[in-house]
Order: C-alpha cells, then sequence, then structure tokens
C-alpha cells in the first residue's frame, strides 16, 4: 500500500487531571457528570461487543482518506484496507474501532461503515465484528448488518491500539492500562456527548492537539442518526444538499457508539470529531445528538492517543458534510 502519511505526536495530559478538566467541562452541558481514572474492563463483553478486551497500548488516531473524496462528487476509486492501515501504524493485529463510509465495491452500495475489529496478520487472522448500515430501497428504512470486510470507503476516522486489557499478565509481572471512564446524565446544553468532551479539551490545551477514542453507550433515550443511501446521481455542494441526501432516524436505547476526537486541527484537514454506533436491534448509523435530553444517560471508556497519522489528505478540499 502506497499512500501518502503524515505523522503527529499528540500532547497526552495524566489521565488525572484530564478527568477533572473533562468532569468540570462536562457540567456545563449535562446535569449529573461522573469522570474518573480506573483499569480498563473487559470491553469485549456483553453488552460492549468489542473485538478486543481493550483499548490500552499504544493507542493512535488515523483519520483516512475524507470528505473532498465523497462530495461533491464521490471518488469511487477511494478504498482503503484498514487492516494494512493497521500495520502501516505501526500495530499489525492492533484493534480497530471508529467510524468510515464502508466500501462501495464490497458491501455493493454506499453505506456507514462501523470499524471493530482486530486486524489479521501473520500469525492470526484476526476478529472482525464490524457492521454497517445502509438505506433499504424499498421503503428507506435502515438495514444495519455485519460485514466482512475491512475495507473502508473514501473516509475512515479511526483508534488503533493493541486491545489490552486493564490487566496484562506479562512473566511474573502485571501491567496495567488505564483509561476514562466517563458517564454524564441529563443534557442542558446544546453540544452531543462527543462535541462537549471536544470543546472542553480545546478549552484547556488550545492549540496543542489532543486526541482521544474509545467506546460510549447511550444506555437510555433515543438518539438522532443518519445513515447515506447510495451516492447522488447530482453534485452536493453544499450543508444544505448534504443534509437533503442522507436519511435521518430516530433510534432507540441502547446503542454502542465507537468514537474519536481531536481537540485541534494541527493543518491537517481532519474531521475533528466522527462517531458511529450500532446496536442488537437493528438500530445503528452516524450519531448526531440524543433527542431525549431529560433522560439520555451515556456511559463511555476512553483512552488517550498518542500520536495522529493523516493518510491520504485531499489536496482540493472543502468545509460542508462534515457534521
Amino acid at each position: 500500500m502506497s499512500l501518502p502519511v503524515e505523522k503527529r505526536a499528540l500532547l497526552v495530559p495524566p489521565l488525572e487531571e484530564l478527568a477533572e478538566v473533562l468532569e468540570e467541562g462536562l457540567k456545563g452541558n449535562f446535569s449529573e457528570v461522573s469522570v474518573s481514572v480506573v483499569e480498563c474492563p473487559d470491553l469485549s463483553l456483553p453488552t460492549w461487543n468489542l473485538a478486543a478486551q481493550g483499548l490500552c497500548g499504544s493507542p493512535r488516531l488515523l483519520d483516512v482518506g475524507g470528505v473532498p473524496y465523497l462530495m461533491p462528487v464521490p471518488d469511487k476509486t477511494k478504498t482503503y484496507d484498514l487492516g494494512q492501515l493497521a500495520a502501516l501504524a505501526g500495530l499489525p493485529g492492533g484493534l480497530i474501532i471508529g467510524a468510515g463510509a464502508g466500501s462501495s465495491q464490497a458491501a455493493g452500495v454506499n453505506c456507514e461503515m462501523m470499524p471493530n475489529a482486530l486486524a489479521p496478520h501473520s500469525s492470526s487472522p484476526g476478529t472482525n465484528l464490524t457492521h454497517i448500515a445502509r438505506v433499504s430501497t424499498e421503503d428507506g428504512s435502515c438495514i444495519l448488518e455485519r460485514y466482512p470486510s475491512l475495507e473502508a470507503g473514501p473516509l475512515a476516522n479511526v483508534l488503533i491500539s493493541e486491545g489490552k486489557p486493564g490487566t496484562v499478565k506479562c512473566v511474573n509481572v502485571e501491567a496495567f492500562g488505564s483509561v476514562l471512564e466517563i458517564q454524564a446524565r441529563r443534557r442542558t446544553g446544546s453540544d452531543n456527548f462527543v462535541s462537549a468532551m471536544r470543546k472542553t479539551v480545546a478549552g484547556r490545551y488550545g492549540a496543542e492537539p489532543v486526541g482521544m477514542g474509545g467506546v460510549f453507550q447511550i444506555k437510555s433515550g433515543r438518539a438522532k442518526l443518519h445513515v447515506m443511501p447510495d451516492f447522488s446521481v447530482t453534485p452536493l455542494t453544499s450543508d444544505e444538499d448534504v443534509n437533503k441526501w442522507l436519511r435521518f432516524y430516530d433510534t432507540s436505547s441502547p446503542l454502542v457508539c465507537l468514537s474519536e476526537f481531536v481537540s485541534h486541527d494541527p493543518g491537517l484537514d481532519l474531521r475533528v470529531e466522527h462517531t458511529h454506533c450500532f446496536s442488537n436491534h437493528g438500530d445503528g448509523g452516524h450519531y448526531h445528538c440524543d433527542t431525549t435530553p431529560d433522560i439520555v444517560h451515556y456511559h463511555g471508556f476512553f483512552t488517550v492517543a498518542e500520536q495522529l497519522i493523516r493518510v491520504d489528505r485531499p489536496q482540493l478540499t472543502h468545509n460542508f458534510g462534515r457534521d
């Protein structure tokens, strides 16, 4: 795989400091907030359903391709093997979670992708629990299904790590991996859960980029998600065009949401936040916000990325279609 790659070191604040920053900041958007540093639990168990036990071990964020490859008109040649990108990031066999577009070549149609896999490598075939969400051509409903491929379409934003849990037994030694456990109830502000975290971190660290990724659940309440239909037959040139093209759904909890964000774009034309959700009851897609602020309950585990890797940055860019 020969692609242009740019790498940036990210600021990694002490977890205890970041927990205090997030707890204080999120209180401006939710009535009840709890942020603590914990040993990473086993996230492969129900109801988290990740492809590996944890988020720990050399975490890094990949921003791959971009919205300019999707619109105004799609470049259908832009596909990316996320397993190969894990190796490119120095983590062959790593855990890949996040949000992206599925490959229309592999899926047969344009769709939302929820990457959730241990990448294959020389000694293991890997584990792929990835989903896609697509729009039914019969009635316009959302169809959520498993996706046996790791091929993304023109864009993806993922966290890649070694997938280690909180306690890793080595030779007579136990190593501990810590993460942030974040809970928020009853939204009082206008920002969604991820935007509230990103803006809080940006407010504290300014132009020093901090990247975070992980998984959260919407445990109660409902959420607004979108799913892309098949590629538009006319060019999309504004947010208004994009919103008319997308299909929006009011979905029910519980939802499992794979998420990443960067507090500040250091000039790499990043999508600064991206979250996709799946469920056991057929709902899934791109997360916008909860629609029942009085009863919503968010619960998640996040790690802090050490490095940002920008892959195949578009040379011609724009700022629409990134909500």
